[in-house]
Order: C-alpha cells, then sequence, then structure tokens
C-alpha cells in the first residue's frame, strides 16, 4: 500500500515527518545512523536540540518504538480539530473589551510604514517563523490580529496551507490572555475559512487544555488524534 518511504525535515525545522511503508528493514535500517551522521550536525548548526518526529500513519508508532528504543524515547499526544461549512456553530463569538479590536492582516498592517504598531516584529517573527516571505503568506494564507492601543496583542493566521486546508498558529500575548481573545480571533478566522470555502485545521497537544477549550467553543470537532516521539541529540 505505500510502495515508497520518506524522512521529511519540515522547512520550518519543526519535526520531521515519517512517510509510507514502516515495515522498509533497509529504511529502518539506516534511520539511527542517517541521524547521527547527517541530521544531528544539521540540526545543531540551527540550533536544535531534539529530534521530534511523526508517522503519517499510526503503523509507524510500533516502528519508530522500535527504531529508537535504545535512546530515551519521550511521546505526547496530539488533537486535531476541524469543522465543515455545514456544521451547526451555534452562537460562539464571545464580546471582547473596550479597546480590543480585530483587524486582518494585510500588506499595510505587516509593513508599518506609519510606525504605528509598537510591536510590529511580533507579527513579523510568526509569519516568518513558518512561510518563506510574506509574499508567500499574502498569496496563499489569510490571518488576523487583535489591536490594544498601539501593540498588536493576540495573533490567528494560517501557518501551512495544503489545497483549501488551513492549519491554525494562535498566540495572544501573556499580558491579555484570560480574556477571550483567542477564542474571538479565532472564530473570525474560521467564519472567513467557511465564508471562502477552506477548511480550518486545528493541531494542538492534548496537555495544552486552553487550546482545546477554545477549539471546541468555537464548535470545531475532534476529528483523530495521534502520537508524536521525542529524543535528544
Amino acid at each position: 500500500m505505500f510502495p515508497y518511504y520518506w524522512l521529511i525535515w519540515l522547512g520550518n525545522n519543526d519535526g520531521f515527518f515519517f512517510i509510507g511503508d514502516e515495515k522498509n528493514e533497509g529504511f529502518n535500517h539506516e534511520l539511527n545512523n542517517f541521524i547521527d551522521k547527517v541530521i544531528q550536525p544539521e540540526a545543531k548548526k540551527v540550533g536544535l536540540t531534539w529530534f521530534e518526529g511523526i508517522g503519517n500513519h499510526s503503523r509507524w508508532d510500533a516502528t519508530i518504538k522500535k527504531v529508537f528504543e535504545h535512546r530515551t524515547l519521550g511521546s505526547w499526544n496530539q488533537r486535531v480539530y476541524t469543522i465543515q461549512k455545514d456544521a451547526d456553530r451555534g452562537n460562539y463569538e464571545p464580546p471582547i473589551e473596550e479597546g480590543y479590536k480585530v483587524v486582518k492582516i494585510n500588506e499595510t498592517l505587516f509593513e508599518n510604514r506609519d510606525n504605528s504598531i509598537e510591536n510590529i516584529e511580533f507579527l513579523h517573527s510568526k509569519i516568518l517563523k513558518v512561510w518563506s516571505s510574506p509574499e508567500r503568506f499574502f498569496d496563499a494564507g489569510i490571518g488576523y490580529c487583535i489591536l490594544f492601543r498601539d501593540e498588536i496583542v493576540s495573533i490567528c493566521f494560517s501557518a501551512f496551507v495544503v489545497g483549501n486546508v488551513h492549519c491554525i498558529d494562535i498566540e495572544t500575548l501573556k499580558g491579555h490572555q484570560g480574556k477571550k481573545l483567542a477564542q474571538k480571533i479565532a472564530q473570525t478566522f474560521v467564519r472567513n475559512c467557511l465564508e471562502k470555502n477552506l477548511v480550518p485545521y486545528w493541531d494542538c497537544m492534548e496537555s495544552n487544555k486552553p487550546s482545546i477549550a477554545v477549539a471546541e467553543n468555537i464548535g470545531l470537532k475532534n476529528v483523530f488524534n495521534y502520537i508524536g516521539y521525542e529524543f535528544a541529540f
């Protein structure tokens, strides 16, 4: 069923995907040597000290455990949420305190030529961490910010796009958490997705209870779970 086998290093250095035939002994036998001799030196050049890997199907779980059984292998559970256009979402949009304003991320906001946003680097760092350029993001992604006075305090945007599926990245600055900002901005993002026939995709750790709460409060449904693995270089 899977006549191929790859180990793919994500472009944003956010981990590795094992893809294809998990029973290919030749591939599996060489994995540890390849990681030690090729990946580890390159990873350390960019400041990475951990290997994080995920299989593209659940049969990889047993293989990953076996191949790396001599290492101190840790794992974590991930939950994936999404929504369909005709799903009943109810009334999930919360009010937010006076002084906060939701705005769409566009070129004018990003460039900040009038220096009206004091912490524009927050937006720049989020976008450029996962996109090769602002132009690529504006061509394929969508996103929103919440402004408070002259600062961006919450961001929700497309971190990855595959076809019409938009994987959500969301962050609210610590001093502004607990005010339903994440729920407000995520609801705005999801509504825009559905208006454009796009599929919002929410992927978070099972231990991240606040993220799970936001996803469920805006009507997203848990569609599947998977396991990630890690070990120190």
